[in-house]
Order: C-alpha cells, then structure tokens, then sequence
C-alpha cells in the first residue's frame, strides 16, 4: 500500500475515526486504526465494538491495500510533520514508513484482515434532515439521558419519525426532554427507535452547522448516520421506552409567561449555593407577575426575584435547581410558557410562539412548609 496526502487532511481525519478506537481492549487490533487505500481515496476507522467511525479523504493512491496503524503512535507522528504532503507506504510484512520533508518514520503496522466486520446497515431507506435540526434535536435532549444502568433503554434518546415530524425524547426518572423538527417535505416512513448517548455524542460533534444534509438509516440493531464524507455507526438500544404522552401533563390550568434568559439568570444566581455536597431545592413560589425563589443549606441562603407574566396564585413548589437551568440553556426561543397544576405536579416549559415545538418536564421536589 501506497499513498499521498496533504498532512493537514490526514491529520484531520485521524482526529475523526480516532474518537471510536477503543483506549484499552482485549483485543488489541481496536486500539489501531483501520486504513485503506484505493482508487476513490483513504479511508479511516475507528471502532470500539460499540461505535464505528470512518472517514473518507483525498489521496493519491499509487498501491492500494489495507492495515491496521496503531492510533495513538500514527497519529502523534502525523500531527508533528510538517506542513506539506505525507507519503506513507506499506510493505508486504506490515513495516510502515512515513514521509514529509525531511522528516521520516519506520513503525509497524497489523493485517487488516484480523480488524472486526463493522455492523452491516442496509434495511430501509435513509432519512435526510439538515445538519443544524439533527444537532438541535441531539443538543437539546441528550442532557436529560439516564445515567442508571438499572434501565438501559433510557441510557439513550428515543427518536420517532413520522411523516411530518421528527422527535427526539430523553427521561432520567426526573425530567423529560423533548425536541421536534418539522421537515418542509414529508418524509414517508413511521418508525422509532432509541440511539445510545455515546453514540450520539460522537454524531454531536461530527455534525456542523452549514445547510448540508445528515442521512441515518435504522435498521433491525444498529444505526447508520452519514454526514458528507464520514459514517458512524452504533447499536441501537432495546426494551420499553417510556410512553412520555402519558407523563406529560396537558391542559395544565396555571400558564405563565417568561423571559429565558431573565429566568435563567436568576436561577443560576440562585443555585450559586447549591452544590453536590450541599444539595437543596430553590422554593418556587408563583405569584401575580412575579416569581420568587429561594433556598437555603448550611452555608447560606440565597433569593431573588423574576418577572413573569401571569398570575400564579401564590402556587408554591420546589424543584432540583440544575434541572431547571439545564432545560432553560436549551430552550431556542427568547420567551417560555411555564405550566403548572400544583404543588405535587410536575412543571413543564413549553414554547410561547408556533415556530419552536419541544417540551422540558421537570418533576417536583418536596421542600417543608415554612
């Protein structure tokens, strides 16, 4: 094997694929990174036996062929060339020089043979959505993904497409998020499926902002996201998601209008003693065009006060203050609804104009009566 390519490109995709090769494994040919070399380019991969990653960028190929490169060691070599083109070639017995100027390598490689089959994903037809919706959708649940592994569905985000509409629904047992992006075109499928959070992470961060497409295809036990030149792959998790219609309060008699980042600053002040040593609810107590917070532990107390627009009733109800600062970081929109029924329900934000569509549910915590 044989190729030439621009170091910054190399580097580049040695970035890419190497975020799904294993740290420490069993089998030691997932802490290398798969090359291949042909007539369409080099291809990169990385995969963990849970996530694949692979990467496609330009190269002259003179020889094609394929190995396995130690990640760490290549990639370290790789970044510290100098600028300019790369040649790399690859004997017979797996011995692997590198070339840039005057700067040259010699290290040893695998055959690709013994590298694991990534999951085969070829059922169904993909579903296309813009990069910025798919990073919304992911951005603006992932943060309420469980962290129990008691329940492994809900380690992950549950998507549901439908012809009009793609969800994505995250629950931790104390909070509910939900986001939906409207397509302009119908999609014509109907299907749901839950994607595990490290997977999706990794989609997270290979997704940009510019008006190009993302492409994911479900099938029967893995997922397959295409993003330009790059593919990931991952399981996709299996049990009984919970049925989040149910949990969702609707018709909530008590709604209240909020400026986002006027009632997240003051959350925020808030919560500043609040802490995972010393944990406390904020004492919400809804009033007519006001809300007023508080809490206190054993290092201080701290209040503030927040405009709202709407009259609460004096409903008093407290909750875990980083829940509700980590919904209000999300919210797209400048203003929310907040919703509530009493002192025991659950409040849920909910958006104040037609152009967003989402859901942030946080469940109530019990605080004594003054």
């Amino acid at each position: 094997m044989r190729f030439t390519c621009e170091k910054s490109m190399l580097s580049a995709g040695l970035n890419i694929a190497s975020r799904t090769v294993a740290a420490k494994s069993s089998l030691s040919v997932i802490e290398g990174i798969l090359c291949r070399a042909s007539s369409i380019g080099l291809s990169l991969t990385g995969y963990n036996m849970e996530t694949a990653i692979t990467h496609q960028i330009e190269a002259d190929v003179s020889d094609g062929g394929a190995c396995i490169l130690p990640a760490r060691l290549f990639g370290d070599i790789i970044r510290r060339l100098p600028e300019g083109p790369v040649t790399v070639v690859v004997d017979d017995n797996y011995k692997v020089s590198v070339r840039a100027g005057y700067a040259s390598f010699n290290i040893s490689a695998e055959c690709a043979d013994d590298y694991p089959i990534l999951p085969d994903v070829n059922t169904g037809k993909s579903i296309r959505i813009p990069q910025s919706a798919m990073k919304e959708l992911i951005s603006g649940t992932i943060f309420a993904v469980s962290e129990n592994q008691g329940r492994p569905i809900h380690t992950g985000v549950k998507f549901e497409v439908e012809d009009t509409a793609v969800s994505a629904i995250a629950v931790d047992g104390f909070r509910l998020a939900r986001r939906t992006f409207h397509p302009a075109e119908p999609i014509g499928r109907n299907i749901s499926f839950v994607v595990p959070a490290a997977g999706l992470k990794e989609v997270e961060k290979l997704l940009g902002d510019a008006d190009g497409d993302v492409a994911f295809t479900p099938g029967n036990k893995h997922i397959l996201f295409q993003m330009g030149g790059t593919t990931l792959v991952c399981r996709l998790l299996e049990g009984d998601f919970l049925d989040w219609r149910k949990v969702v309060p609707t018709n909530c008699p008590i709604k209240l209008g909020a400026h986002v980042s006027d009632l997240a600053s003051s959350i925020e002040r808030v919560g500043l003693i609040v802490s995972e040593k010393y944990k406390s609810p904020v004492r919400c107590v809804f009033g007519n065009n006001e809300l007023q917070m508080r809490t206190n532990n054993t290092i201080g107390e701290a209040q503030d006060r927040c405009a709202i627009a709407g009259n609460g009733n004096d409903l008093e109800i407290g909750f875990n203050v980083r829940y509700l600062a980590d919904a209000l970081k999300v919210v797209p929109s400048d203003e929310v609804i907040l919703e509530l029924t009493n002192g025991l329900s659950p409040i849920v934000l909910t958006p104040a104009d037609d152009k967003y569509d989402f859901a942030y549910m946080v469940l109530p915590v019990r605080i004594k009566s003054n």
